[in-house]
């Protein structure tokens, strides 16, 4: 029988900045996760993800090197499934992601996906690990679950919107400026051995949503404002005011809400609220109402159509095509450098509310999502609600705990109850993430 052709895919338009600015101890990766009613079965796990992958052939997928750009080729196989016995987001070396950019694990009752992030956005990520544990408790369990609520059927072949590189169908006709402020940028002691500390926060998403709405926000915005007045008051205690520099986070949004898509590849763009601590004290409102207005402001289908223009027309000018990877590779790696990280604090992302048929529900009892850190900013902050539990994954890579805990506190003060988990490494209150 004839070998099948393997399927590849250029580099979505978000996407062809993540291989180029790889370190050696550092890439982009993402972390989703479901916990099931009962410890998960690796065989069971293995069969159904050699049956899912093939539904999403531009998820499993590897990197591949071309002489003017990477792109993604589908894999043959599905890769292993293995034991997680380490800590979540552990470095995801490129070595291996030229053999397969996304790593699923297993520990007790939880199934991880892990996916280098020029692979898919959150959202993308999400289908496939709802497709991926239906399989799996239809197997384990012999129950039938309906397609829907991002369950895909792993039976149909792929589709080729879902494989389309969206950013290039709705690029606007005129360009939004990206002229930035420098951030304040959080320092510490790192890591020695690259280990990532998680806290896990849990609250009722019933009460988070009743706070924001007296105030009308939404609950990104609220948890926004909450971290910036963190930032602020950890940059007051550590730099002299007229030193004090603009406190931003960054927020992706999925174009999904203002766009008709229905790609599973990276389609998402980013907001940069925030306040500048020179124009004097903000009060809590003062910085909730900032937030709420700029986001309000920013996300719109013009502006973000602009934006994708500014990004969509950089990739196609005539040098760019011509000129080989190595030295677009130097290029963006000087620019995401000089500008990458340095315009915000922190990245915060909403998955929101997580929706599963019912006869998966029954058997699912939460979802995690976490963000990798990135190589100089040494936080992140990573968000889903599900069941009424909004969880709230804060991760670090130096060893003091200072936003964690500022961040904890305002929340608390604003009188939201918390539980909280860690993979902290004191051998008595060690949990996973």
């Amino acid at each position: 029988m004839a070998k099948r052709q393997l399927r590849w895919l250029k580099l979505d338009n978000a996407a062809k900045i993540y291989p180029a600015v790889k370190r050696r101890d550092w890439s982009n990766v993402f972390r989703l996760s479901i916990t099931l009613d009962e410890p998960i079965d690796p065989d069971i796990l293995q069969r159904a993800l050699d049956t899912t992958v093939k539904r999403f052939p531009s998820i499993a997928v590897r990197m591949r090197r071309g002489m003017f750009w990477y792109y993604l080729e589908e894999i043959e196989s599905a890769p292993k499934v293995v034991y997680e016995h380490s800590y979540p987001l552990t470095h995801m070396p490129f070595d291996d992601i030229l053999k397969c950019a996304i790593r699923v694990l297993y520990y007790n009752n939880r199934i991880a996906v892990e996916f280098f992030h020029a692979v898919a956005d959150g959202n993308g990520g999400m289908i496939f690990l709802k497709s991926l544990a239906a399989e799996y408790l239809e197997i384990s369990k012999g129950i039938k679950i309906p397609c829907e609520l991002g369950v895909y059927d792993r039976t149909e072949p792929p589709k080729d919107e879902e494989m389309a590189d969206d950013f290039l169908k709705y690029a606007g006709s005129a360009k939004a400026s990206r002229s930035e402020e420098t951030a304040f940028q959080l320092k510490g002691r790192l890591e020695e051995d690259g280990f990532k500390n998680i806290i896990i926060a849990e609250l009722d998403a019933g009460e988070v949503l009743k706070l924001a709405r007296s105030y009308k926000v939404t609950i990104t915005e609220l948890m926004t404002a909450v971290m910036l007045k963190s930032f602020m008051e950890l940059q007051s205690e550590r730099v002299p005011k007229k030193r004090a520099k603009p406190i931003k986070a960054l927020v992706p949004t999925n174009l999904r809400r203002m766009f008709p898509s229905n790609t599973l590849r990276n389609f998402v763009l980013y907001v940069t609220p925030g306040i500048n601590p020179q124009l004097g004290d903000f009060s809590f409102d003062e910085i909730l109402n900032e937030v709420h207005h700029q986001m309000e402001l920013e996300l719109t289908p013009k502006r973000m159509a602009a934006r994708i223009y500014g990004n969509v027309r950089i990739e196609q000018m005539l040098i760019l095509k011509i000129l080989p990877l190595f030295i677009k590779n130097i290029g963006m790696k000087i620019g995401y450098s000089l500008n990458g990280e340095k315009k915000s604090c922190i990245t915060i992302s909403n998955l929101g509310v997580i929706r599963l048929p019912q006869e998966m529900s029954e058997h699912v009892k939460r979802f995690g999502f976490t963000l990798g850190v990135q190589h100089t900013s040494p936080n992140n902050c990573a968000m889903l609600t599900y069941n009424n539990s909004l969880y709230i994954a804060l991760i670090r890579s130096i060893k003091e705990p200072v936003l964690e805990r500022r961040f904890l506190l305002n929340l608390r003060d604003l009188g939201l109850k918390i539980k909280l988990k860690s993979n902290a490494r004191r051998e008595s209150t060690t949990e996973r993430g």
